[in-house]
């Protein structure tokens, strides 16, 4: 497989570049080594989005009658890779636009599709993705936040955790329990919330990485009408498919690395390893090489599932693959990374105050865990893609008992 652009994916990364420096000056830019949180620069974070999606670059492949651009996913991905070149931090609307635009795309109604998709494009709007649960992270299934229908309405009482960005986001898509009785993945159902509603509280979680992304979110009695509901009553499983499906694609990458580019790896390797002791630095150089090889694999694996989705294909197990593979060459590459500082490892930054390595091998282990354990995604790959027989499953047949079995 040829790796470098074809000429038109060289046209289109011209063409991004160009657009990129025509609206700098309205776009934010992060330093090498910065770190600008969402919540705090909320209004910078939203227009750089408004910005780039009037300018065509958000949205890519969505279908234009959502108001994306009918592109392909390599285009995507070449936008990806330019946004970071420039420099321009993660969009604040990244688990809208990988995760929840998607669902409400294949199983929201018209009228749902009409008064969010384009919102959610230019950022006036961010969201959130509403699953696990104190008892139910990797057994997502087992979740027991619940929906009662009352009337036109569904009143939800429970508790989310690990909800990344529930703390500015406008909506959320929530995965709750409607029907005790069946088995548990068949008592389910989704629905579109208002996070501004009554009975919604969100509490930041401080990380290790020094952020507090993620959150925990309490309903309490919680009205949500049934016209916000994606799918049918019982069908949640298989809208959170799809879901889940998308965030593992964008997760895996979505074109761009994940953690710290290659690239960035390597010059900090050409600036580190010299003054590293010899047997350090031998052991320096092993890591780095080992990153290089595994981040570049990833990179170019990934252009190729690219290239097979773009053609028509819907995220499957190849999604599970990236983001296993990906995640973990991204540890390696933060750890390399780390070892390079040298004795300067053990302090929170550097002496000129960066902390990129520090940081990016703090939140990757969090990162690991979203949209499947390393666990969860063999089993997923032996299962659907080497045909190995699955474990025993009584939970899929009993009814719900409140908790996995």
């Amino acid at each position: 497989m040829d790796f470098d652009d074809s000429p038109e994916e060289a046209e289109y990364r011209a063409h991004v570049r160009r657009l990129l420096d025509q609206h700098a000056g309205e776009l934010l830019h992060v330093a090498p080594g910065e770190s600008v949180d969402p919540a705090t620069h909320q209004a910078e974070f939203r227009a750089t989005q408004r910005v780039l999606a009037e300018a065509g670059l958000v949205g890519i492949t969505w279908a234009r009658e959502h108001g994306g651009q009918g592109g392909t996913l390599v285009q995507q991905a070449i936008a990806a890779q330019e946004f970071a070149r420039a420099r321009i931090p993660t969009l604040i609307n990244h688990i809208g636009l990988g995760m929840c635009g998607p669902t409400v795309i294949a199983h929201g109604s018209d009228d749902q599709k009409g008064r969010y998709l384009a919102r959610l494009l230019r950022a006036d709007d961010v969201w959130c993705q509403l699953f696990s649960e104190p008892a139910s992270g990797s057994d997502l299934a087992a979740l027991r936040t619940t929906a009662v229908r009352d009337g036109d309405d569904w009143v939800v009482n429970g508790q989310k955790v690990w909800t990344t960005l529930a703390h500015v986001a406008d909506y959320g898509i929530l995965l709750t329990r409607t029907d005790p009785e069946r088995p548990k993945h068949a008592g389910l159902t989704m629905f579109v919330v208002d996070m501004h509603a009554p009975g919604v509280t969100v509490r930041p979680l401080r990380q290790m990485a020094g952020g507090a992304g993620f959150n925990e979110v309490f309903f309490d009695d919680v009205r949500i009408p049934d016209s916000e509901r994606l799918g049918e009553p019982g069908e949640g499983w298989r809208v959170a498919l799809t879901t889940l499906m998308n965030e593992r694609v964008a997760i895996g990458g979505a074109g761009s690395d994940i953690g710290v580019p290659v690239e960035s790896l390597a010059v900090h390797a050409r600036d580190r390893l010299p003054a590293l002791p010899g047997d350090r630095q031998v052991v320096a150089r092993q890591a780095v090489g080992r990153a290089v090889v595994e981040l570049l694999a990833t990179r170019y694996t990934g252009y190729r599932r690219f290239t097979v989705l773009s053609q028509g294909g819907l995220p499957g197990p190849e999604a599970s693959a990236g983001k296993l593979a990906g995640t973990a060459a991204a540890r390696l590459a933060a750890d390399a990374g780390v070892r390079l500082l040298g004795d300067e490892a053990v302090y929170a930054a550097t002496a000129d105050g960066d902390d990129t390595w520090q940081r990016t091998q703090a939140y990757l282990p969090g990162l690991a865990i979203a949209g499947g354990t390393d666990q969860v995604l063999r089993n997923i790959l032996g299962e659907r893609v080497l045909g190995l027989p699955p474990e025993p499953r009584l939970d899929k047949s009993a009814p719900f008992s409140g908790g996995s079995r």
